[in-house]
């Protein structure tokens, strides 16, 4: 029997023997990112930019796939769509012109090199136009139209008046050219802050509305329409 045992106690022995170790995980996961940490293996990684740029890239294809998803016809009416904004806002661009209306200051009707006479004013448009600088002249006109309102007592002299307050204030004197008064004032400001250029017939709308107000007679507070012929 003792035999016996002992062969037994040995093949036990044996068999413990030939059962593997397992090597602990956590050694192993810190070897294995030691080893992968070296330059060697990061030549050629991207920098940080490169990484920001491909996120940013990735970024506005999910965009535009979520929207080529939601628009009808997929990607082709994505296209069609873009095409139709960009064409908007050139038409948007073209009507409205280029802004630089920065503040209210800057719409003022007078520069703010000191006070001219509205004869002073009249001799420059007529030097603009007489070179043909038609935005120039318009614009000239325009501030000799006002200040020979303010000469009259028709307009009280107010610094930064723009060229509507102007308008609709000699309007209400003058109710008879207050629409003409109203399309120079839009004229004025088409060429100052909208960044169109003015023409001939532009300037010489104002010079015969210039030239019809010195003759016109104002309505007076408390007088009708009809009672100022």
């Amino acid at each position: 029997m003792s035999g016996a045992g002992g062969i037994t106690t040995a093949r036990r022995d044996t068999a413990a023997g030939d059962i593997p170790v397992d090597t602990p995980r956590l050694p192993a996961r810190e070897a294995a990112e030691s080893e992968l940490s070296k330059p060697m293996y990061h030549e050629n990684d991207p920098n940080f930019l490169q990484r920001a740029l491909n996120q940013f890239w990735d970024w506005v294809a999910g965009v535009f796939d979520a929207a080529a998803g939601a628009a009808p016809g997929g990607p082709a009416g994505l296209a069609v769509l873009v095409v139709i904004v960009i064409g908007l806002a050139a038409a948007l661009w073209w009507r409205l012109g280029t802004p630089q209306r920065s503040s209210r200051s800057a719409d003022a009707l007078f520069d703010s090199d000191g006070p001219r006479s509205a004869a002073q004013h009249r001799s420059a448009a007529e030097t603009h136009a007489a070179a043909l600088r038609w935005t120039e002249a318009v614009q000239e006109r325009m501030r000799a139209i006002v200040r020979s309102l303010e000469e009259r007592a028709l307009l009280d002299p107010r610094p930064g008046r723009t060229a509507d307050e102007a308008a609709a204030e000699a309007g209400r004197a003058l109710p008879e050219h207050a629409a003409r008064l109203r399309a120079a004032a839009r004229s004025f400001d088409d060429v100052t802050y909208g960044g169109r250029t003015a023409d001939q017939p532009t300037y010489l709308s104002l010079q015969t509305l210039d030239l019809e107000l010195d003759e016109a007679k104002p309505l007076l507070p408390g007088t009708s329409r009809g009672a100022t012929g």
